[in-house]
């Protein structure tokens, strides 16, 4: 299998969640091996994609360099890993990238504009050797080796309209865009108030959350019964990217965030008996990444 790039630049504007200012985005091909980079270009500041890089995982997983940071790469880098795009650069003028639907859908759409570009190295996959779990204040997160690739993961809120929730998803592009990508993220109408009062989630909307008053959800409807967990999902495929590659092996969790994610990637690298760099024969690219974006929808 063959790393991967895009074909053709391209480039979206959306808002920040946070600041609630425009955001221009811009997706760009990388040579063989160049991985993935942030360019923050009203700043002249590149960031590579890496958990050394990151600085915050409060609220959303930031990456930052010199004082210059990038926040909300989740959704962004969930989809890039669903299309397993290894090298490619992303370019924003200001310090958030765009919230968009608050799903990843957009992020599919704008790769499969894109096109995707077949290089010449072989592709490098992370291999889960050992078990490797992280438990903070009951909740956690683990990776298991397995010969292929599956997130699980497990909620339970104490809310009328989430309650407990399951879901495990074996990993491929097409299932990818059919049962996680649409998952939007969620807050409640309490959190998102104070969250403002301190000059946060200026941006945030119910046209790209759900949000949820003390006993129902605010939005007219679900994209899928489960979107909750569905949405964990796809924040922990884009935080278990920061590896720097994709996994070979079973992601499972409960209630974890970010912050677990975080520690959970740093655990992995802590010991080079948990994992291996391994490349594979282009079987596996069949049954787990389309050919070409068109083939995804």
């Amino acid at each position: 299998m063959k790393q991967r790039t895009i074909k053709k630049a391209v480039e979206v504007v959306g808002i920040g969640l946070h600041k609630g200012v425009p955001v221009n985005l811009k997706l760009e091909p990388m040579p063989e091996n160049s991985g993935i980079v942030f360019y923050r270009n009203d700043k002249g500041v590149t960031i590579p994609l890496g958990i050394e890089s990151v600085v915050d995982t409060k609220m959303a997983t930031v990456i930052g360099k010199n004082g210059v940071v990038v926040s909300t790469i989740e959704h962004l880098m969930s989809a890039i890993t669903a299309f397993g795009i290894d090298n490619l650069r992303i370019i924003l003028d200001n310090d958030e990238v765009p919230i968009m639907d608050g799903s990843a859908i957009s992020f599919c759409l704008l790769l499969k504009e894109a096109g995707i570009l077949e290089q010449n190295e072989n592709k490098k996959f992370i291999k889960i050797k050992k078990e490797v779990e992280v438990a903070v204040d009951g909740k956690y997160a683990k990776v298991i080796p397995s010969e292929d690739t599956s997130y699980a993961f497990k909620i339970n809120f104490d809310h009328p309209a989430i309650g407990e929730q399951y879901y495990r998803f074996k990993f491929s592009t097409q299932n990818y865009i059919d049962q996680i990508a649409k998952a939007r993220t969620f807050g409640f109408l309490k959190e998102v108030q104070y969250l403002r009062s301190i000059g946060l989630a200026l941006g945030g909307s119910l046209d790209n959350a759900i949000v949820l008053d003390d006993k129902k959800i605010l939005n007219e409807n679900l994209r899928y019964n489960d979107e909750f967990v569905r949405h964990k999902i796809l924040d922990a495929i884009g935080d278990m990217r920061l590896l720097g590659y994709n996994i070979i092996g079973s992601y499972d969790a409960f209630s974890s965030g970010h912050h677990v994610n975080h520690l959970l990637t740093k655990k992995i690298f802590a010991d080079s008996k948990n994992y291996e760099i391994v490349t594979i024969d282009n079987k596996v690219e069949e049954k787990v990444f389309v050919t070409s974006a068109q083939t995804a929808y």
